[in-house]
């Protein structure tokens, strides 16, 4: 007897952890960590935090990035797409601020601008859209190694007067949980880099879990300081808005705009996807070490804008993989129809 399953639709690719990551919202409004076992979840969470950016550091190959200098014009593009329009539209964002956005919810808007972009679901992308893989494994490691000096640097620059609670001490912190640990796996990934590599999958599980712990303790914060009364339905519609259209202008902008700038297809696909898209990975434990307290709404944002980029990059990229085969299947029919008048 076959038993029938519940799957979602393919077109509406709702990622699973995003699930997770909603149930640990959910546990954390219910039950929040107060008192010693907030003090347990928030030094449990610190080590965590190390723990992810030594991965980080041990599984980026120094080899491999370097040889992708090659193509620096498309990775450059990247970056400045990254770490440079990105920010600025956060900044004209302020425009919305009161009406439409609240201070602290422009702070986490801004704050989803900074981060790094992405490599799993650039490179997955990529590759479905029949783009250019090695140059979207590149464009996101490099966007991953400058994420880690860039965007602490600044949130300090844009965000030190919004609520981040910047100070030498916070960038003490950054050195410390951040930096050190990434540096470290840097160091250590000739003796451990094979280890990592066979056990990619339960590190993997690894690297979700420590996020989730991350997110719990940053909600939990959140709730106990009571900030969440400032998130009304009417306000989590505006913030959903606002990141549609800043998605939809950075899909625009990185595909027209490597058009102009002469990118051929492949590189073009690789360009959009790695320049339009930020990590949850990264940016959640940066914002936990970044905000503090205040963590819980600076993240609400980028988890929100995560889930959106991957179900309409989702259907982009299948329609580049369309577009891409029914070519490929004219200029087939051309070469048979010239071969046939040949004979």
């Amino acid at each position: 007897m076959n038993r029938r399953t519940l799957r979602l639709p393919s077109w509406l690719p709702i990622d699973p952890y995003i699930l997770a990551l909603i149930g640990t919202v959910v546990l954390a409004a219910i039950l929040p960590a107060s008192g010693t076992a907030a003090d347990v979840a928030g030094g449990a969470s610190t080590g965590a935090i190390a723990f992810l950016f030594f991965l980080y550091g041990a599984r980026l190959s120094t080899a491999e990035a370097m040889d992708g200098l090659k193509h620096w014009r498309l990775h450059l593009t990247v970056l400045i797409c990254t770490f440079a329009v990105f920010p600025l539209l956060g900044l004209a964002a302020r425009g919305l601020v009161p009406h439409i956005l609240t201070p602290q919810l422009h702070s986490g808007f801004l704050f989803l601008c900074l981060v790094p972009s992405t490599i799993q679901s650039s490179i997955a992308f990529t590759s479905i859209a029949r783009g250019n893989v090695p140059a979207a494994i590149c464009a996101g490691s490099f966007s991953s190694i400058a994420g880690i000096f860039l965007t602490p640097l600044l949130a300090a620059a844009l965000l030190g007067g919004n609520g981040g609670g910047f100070s030498a001490d916070a960038l003490l912190r950054i050195g410390v949980q951040l930096l050190l640990p990434f540096v470290a796996g840097q160091l250590l990934r000739r003796w451990i880099g094979g280890f990592i590599t066979r056990h990619k999958k339960l590190l993997g599980r690894v690297d979700r879990g420590s996020i989730l712990l991350v997110v719990y303790t940053a909600f939990s914060e959140g709730m106990v300081a009571g900030i969440w009364h400032q998130v009304t339905p009417a306000r989590l519609g505006a913030l959903l808005g606002a990141e549609a259209l800043l998605l939809a202008l950075m899909l625009v902008l990185t595909w027209y705009g490597a058009k102009r700038l002469g990118f051929d297809r492949e590189d073009r696909i690789a360009i959009q996807f790695a320049g339009s898209k930020k990590s949850l990975a990264a940016g959640l434990p940066m914002a936990s070490v970044l905000f503090g307290a205040q963590a819980s709404l600076a993240v609400l944002p980028l988890m929100l804008f995560h889930q959106m980029q991957l179900m309409v990059c989702a259907v982009i990229a299948k329609r580049r993989s369309r577009d891409a085969e029914e070519e490929s299947q004219a200029v087939g029919a051309v070469s048979r129809e010239a071969a046939a008048a040949v004979r």
